[in-house]
């Protein structure tokens, strides 16, 4: 790395942490405990959003949001927002009918912790609350952002989004899927929540649409960016490195970038959508600067 490199690596670091604690709070005052029989509901809810994750969806809302000038009190709350139904998506991923998974981010999975019914119903309230604040007036005085907002999540997230793609995961188990499919597998399972992270924080900042668009082609590469480099650290790293079960998709028979490419084809793809993630934001100039990092950061990363 260049010393360039290296003072963009660090920089992105703090940028990450800072904006990381205030999302954390955010979620932590939207999701407070409460007394009585329900109160078990929430504190499932909130082991599965509050400490720990990188915050990337929510990171790239309020970053989106501040090259736009939106506010950063209503970007907060949005990112709150996608990283409770991102939350969600992880909760029911790690059940027994889904990818049966005991770990997550270093510690049991919210099934483990509490039981599969409370995991199942944490899931629905966190999807729920996902889209209430983003309904509520205080995420933003106007009611057609708000819609617009509401509409992209719920596009990002349902059959056409990250629950079809897991859809197609689950029915590709055990089957040589073609490059192609695969591509469209991971756009859907996890290239289309992290889109809708960049786009939600355009909306917010009330883009034009070639703005958008701009925004649009960025979230899209660094999706699958996100999720080919995903695969090849399935293959290459530690459980301890990952915070989860390592070597998953192997064992389960899925086809992923590193089955149809192999490792070094994996990792030169990854690069690939990253650098053309990056040539999307050249009319943003140094604005967009903390989004080239990243960028970088999701195909060098070890977790």
């Amino acid at each position: 790395m260049t010393a360039s490199d290296i003072a963009s690596a660090k920089a992105l670091a703090q940028s990450l942490g800072q904006a990381a604690q205030a999302i954390e709070e955010t979620i932590d005052a939207l999701l407070p405990p409460v007394p009585g029989d329900e109160s078990v509901l929430i504190d499932a809810m909130r082991y599965a959003t509050l400490g720990g994750g990188k915050r990337m969806r929510g990171y790239l809302v309020t970053e989106v949001a501040a090259i736009f000038g939106a506010d950063a009190a209503s970007a907060l709350r949005v990112a709150a927002s996608v990283e409770m139904l991102h939350a969600y998506s992880l909760v029911h991923d790690d059940l027994p009918a889904m990818d049966d998974d005991d770990l997550r981010r270093g510690r049991p999975s919210t099934h483990r912790q509490f039981d599969e019914a409370m995991a199942i119903l944490a899931g629905d309230a966190l999807q729920t609350s996902a889209f209430e604040i983003l309904a509520d007036g205080a995420t933003d005085p106007d009611p057609a952002i708000r819609v617009a907002l509401v509409t992209a999540l719920a596009q990002a997230s349902g059959a056409a989004g990250m629950v079809g793609g897991q859809v197609i995961d689950i029915r590709g188990e055990g089957r040589a899927l073609p490059l192609d499919q695969v591509r469209r597998l991971h756009a859907l399972k996890t290239g289309a929540l992290i889109r809708y992270a960049a786009e939600a924080g355009a909306i917010l900042g009330r883009a034009s649409a070639s703005d958008r668009a701009a925004i649009h082609a960025y979230g899209r590469d660094l999706g699958t960016a996100f999720q080919v480099a995903d695969d090849v650290l399935d293959a290459t790293a530690s459980a301890e490195e990952l915070g989860k079960t390592a070597g998953k998709d192997e064992a389960a028979g899925k086809s992923t970038y590193v089955s149809l490419l192999g490792i070094d084809g994996a990792r030169e793809e990854a690069r690939r959508l990253s650098l053309r993630a990056m040539d999307s934001l050249t009319a943003f100039g140094a604005r967009a600067a903390s989004l080239r990092a990243l960028a970088q950061y999701v195909v060098e990363r070890r977790n």
